[in-house]
């Protein structure tokens, strides 16, 4: 989509706004409708309209696949470091209590925010992988034959 001006300039201003919409999504995801899951797809979304309309190639240079790889484990570990660490104070797996002892609501209010924050960044990856997978796929059929 190289000819596309317009599109191009459109997507350089619509992929901030995506990317600003995802962290609304997932920092208020603990008030409103929305958290990790949401706020990751969407992020994701970002990246892939950016590989869709400048190429495969320009998404990679900006979100490198080593990173996507690194940040679909690192959310895993954040998920998961969260109920270790919770049972290594002595409380259940995931009891976010364990972080804020005297005042629970509060630990309860950081551990959701941890944890989804976890699944926002390995939902992001993931969903990134799986578009460099297919898109670097090679094509049958060129630009030109469409």
């Amino acid at each position: 989509m190289q000819h596309h001006l317009i599109l191009r300039v459109i997507t350089k201003l619509l992929v901030g706004a995506i990317m600003l919409f995802a962290l609304y999504v997932q920092f208020h995801g603990d008030y409103s409708p929305g958290g990790g899951f949401q706020a990751g797809v969407i992020m994701a979304v970002a990246f892939i309209l950016y590989g869709v309309v400048f190429s495969l190639r320009k998404a990679q240079q900006v979100f490198p696949p080593w990173l996507v790889h690194k940040l679909v484990a690192l959310g895993v570990l954040l998920y998961a470091g969260t109920g270790v660490v919770s049972m290594l104070l002595g409380y259940r797996f995931l009891d976010y209590g364990a972080f804020s002892p005297h005042h629970p609501e509060h630990g309860q209010h950081w551990g959701i925010l941890i944890v989804e924050l976890g699944v926002g960044i390995t939902v992001t990856g993931v969903m990134v992988a799986i578009y460099y997978a297919f898109a670097a796929r090679p094509r049958r059929i060129g630009d030109e034959g469409w």
